[in-house]
This record gives C-alpha cells, structure tokens and sequence, in this order.
C-alpha cells in the first residue's frame, strides 16, 4: 500500500505536464491597460520580499530543532514553495479570488492553468497593477502558511503525509479563509473585519491548525531538546524581518502614504516587542536571550500583521509590546501541559495574530486608512468594529481548529502521519530524507 502511494506524487506530474500542453494561456487581449509603472516595481519587489520569508522560516524552525532533524524541519517549509505554487497555478488562485461561490470559496474554473490571467482586468483592489503580479504577490502568503504550521510537529511527522496535509489544508482552511476575508464579495470582507495582511487568514489559520496537530500528534518520544544552532535562528528572524516589510507594506499594493505607514508600524511593534519579550523575561529571572529577543520580534511581527495600516505608529508599539507579553505567559503555560507543540507556533503566531485581531478592534483608525468603513476601533469611543472582530475571530477560530483536526484525522487513515519510535531516535534527516548536517 505504501509503495503504491509513492508513486502518486509522480503520476500527479504526468498529469499536471500533459494539463500544460492543454492550457497555454495566452495573452489575447490586444487592448492596452494603463497601469502604474511605479506600483509595479514596488509589488515586483515586495513579491520577492515575501517569497524570501519562507527561506527565512526555515532557518528560524530549522535552529530551533534538534540536530538530526534540521534538514528535514527546514525542508518543510521549503517543500511549500513547490507544492503550493503547483496547486495556485492550477485552481488554487481561483479558489481564493475567483467568482465568489456564496462568499465562501472561490470558483476554482475562473482561472483554471491561469488561463486568461494575462490579459485580465486588474483586482479592484489593486487597479494599478496587472492582475498576474497581484496573483504572484498573493501566492507568497499562500506558501507560508501551511510552513508556519510544521514547527508545532516537528521531529516527528512523516514527510509525504505532510505534503499530503499541506494540499488539504490550503484548499479547505486557507482558501475559505482568505476567500471570505480578502475577496470583495467574502462573508467576512462585507461583515467589516480588518485584516491588512493576515491576522486571520495567515497567523490564525496556521496557530489553530498547530494546536490542533500538537494535540492530534500527541508527545514526541523525546520532547526535550537543545536547539542545533541558535545563529540559524538569527538569521532567520532577520529574513523574516526584512521580508515582512514585503508582506505589510505590500498588502497597501501601490506606492503611497498607506504603505510607507505599514512599513514604520510593522517596524515598531517588532522592535518593541523583541524589547518587551527579553524585559519580561528578566522580570521573571530569566537572562535576557538571543533566543528571547528572536521570538518577540516575529510575535510582534505577527501582531501588527492584522493592523499595520489601520493604525499609528505609538499605537504599533503597544501592539507590540502587548501582543510580546501575552505570547510569553501563553508559551509558559504551555510548557506545563500535555500539549506538545514542539516550537510554540501556538502561543507565538496563533495568539499574536488573534491579539492583533482584536487590537486592531482597539485601535484602528480612520483617518490612517479611509478604506476602512467599518468604523474607528474601541479606544476612539466606538464598538461596531471591535464587536466584529471579536466575532471573526471567534469564527476563524473555530473554523480552523475543528477543519485542520479533521484534515488530520482524513490524512493519517491515508497515510500515518507519524513516524515510527525508531525513525523518531534516529532521526527524520537521516529516517525520511538519508541526509545529514
């Protein structure tokens, strides 16, 4: 049984390569659009930003791991790039921005093999640039997604039931999600929620999916561990850093005072929250750590995600600064449960992103952003909008939780998802891949 699931991946090629000779997409619009030139190299340049967070993500997991499992961690993150571009490529993009299907999902025929992409009408949220680049701009956030889950099972998941779980997920968690959220005609998009850049569809998505494959994966054999190498994890947090100026400033998709509003807030809250988590930390006894002053900034990262050109730059900061220290009591409690998430994607990118969820409720502001026509955020004196995204988030919640343990449940009676006690003491470099460091 096992042997003839090996050969799918490959069959899925055959079939993917014979669907490329069917679909040539070819431009046949001889109508001209103007678009801005200036907005186009921005959004070039902050696609590849994005993209380089992935790489980024895996030094910064792959650190953080035990020594024989280094390859295997980081090659779950750079795994996504190949099968999550193959699947947006096909119907993916559809499914997320096609023709809406109740608000829910997108129609994934409305751009099936890309087919018309070239020649499209740009996204009416993006009008000055062409609709292809907004589509490779928006697959970025679809590849790290699914690679911010894998630090909650690492060391001990199989790698092809991974990539199984990764195709699920993006179809029945993420795309609902961002489909509903960032679509026009999305439930969540006309209810009023504010998500600049991914609080919800991004860091929620992949935080309630970690919990729910901490719980359903249950202890490592192991569970203790000493990180491979704490400079991976340096370098990591700065690839992150500096692509997440792509992955805020960008979501404002031209050059203007909405994206250089969104860079100096993702800049403050992550300062102030690496700041936050190593002070917390001596408060508390602990040395101030490389390790410390890493996660606070990705947590802040994480929490101005949601807000970063909703509200103001001191704003930003206690975003931060809230966000950090919330992340750092939640990783404590977790350490005195039975939950196994092995990196703390939980309380660090699920409860960030839910904390800037809720204090973009607190905080957002009109007068920064005029798109936002839900309302001012709780501190201003009004409730509508803090009510709705307090409501979203509940939802989302909910929603990925509950799916992604289903998606766990389907993909382990396909294939196991857990490695054998054997393969585990070995290690999943040497077990899944035959490599080593």
């Amino acid at each position: 049984m096992a042997n003839k699931l090996s050969r799918i991946p490959f069959l899925f090629i055959l079939l993917f390569t014979f669907l490329c000779f069917l679909f040539p997409s070819l431009p046949s619009n001889t109508d001209k659009i103007q678009y801005n030139t200036t907005d186009m190299a921005w959004m070039l340049t902050a696609t590849a930003m994005v993209l380089i967070m992935t790489p980024g993500l895996a030094f910064f997991y792959g650190g953080m791991v035990n020594k024989k499992n280094v390859i295997s961690t980081m090659l779950q993150s750079f795994i996504c790039m190949a099968v999550v571009t193959v699947i947006w490529f096909v119907f993916g993009f559809g499914l997320v921005f096609g023709d809406s299907v109740a608000g829910i999902i997108g129609n994934p025929s409305s751009f099936f093999m890309m087919n018309g992409i070239l020649d499209a009408k740009p996204w009416e949220l993006a009008p000055t640039i062409p609709l292809a680049l907004f589509a490779m701009y928006q697959l970025k956030f679809a590849i790290i997604t699914p690679a911010l889950v894998t630090g909650a099972f690492a060391e001990r998941i199989r790698f092809i039931s991974y990539v199984f779980f990764i195709c699920l997920f993006f179809i029945f968690i993420y795309a609902p999600l961002a489909h509903a959220t960032w679509h026009p005609d999305g439930i969540l998009f006309k209810f009023g929620v504010l998500d600049f850049a991914g609080g919800t569809v991004v860091h929620m998505s992949a935080g309630w999916a970690a919990l729910a494959s901490a719980i359903y994966l249950k202890r490592r054999s192991e569970p203790n561990h000493n990180p491979a190498r704490v400079t991976y994890v340096m370098l990591g947090t700065g690839l992150l850093w500096f692509g997440w100026f792509g992955f805020n400033a960008g979501s404002a998709f031209a050059v203007g005072k909405l994206s250089v509003i969104a860079l100096s807030t993702t800049m403050a809250a992550s300062a102030a929250a690496a700041l936050a988590w190593i002070f917390f930390d001596s408060f508390k006894g602990r040395k101030p750590s490389a390790m410390g002053t890493c996660i606070g900034a990705v947590v802040g990262l994480v929490a101005i995600t949601p807000a970063a050109g909703f509200v103001t730059i001191p704003h930003s900061l206690a975003i931060g600064i809230i966000a950090s220290i919330i992340s750092n009591i939640i990783v404590d409690w977790r350490t005195r449960t039975s939950i196994d998430d092995t990196l703390d994607v939980f309380p660090c990118h699920g409860v960030g992103g839910m904390v800037g969820m809720i204090l973009t409720g607190v905080f957002a502001s009109q007068a920064i952003n005029p798109a936002n026509t839900t309302g001012n955020g709780l501190i201003f004196q009004e409730t509508k909008l803090f009510i709705v995204q307090t409501v979203a988030l509940v939802g989302a919640s909910i929603f990925a939780f509950f799916g992604s343990w289903l998606l766990l449940k389907i993909t382990d009676m396909v294939t196991p998802l857990r490695v054998s006690e054997e393969e585990e003491r070995l290690g999943l470099d040497i077990s899944q891949h035959g490599e080593s460091l």
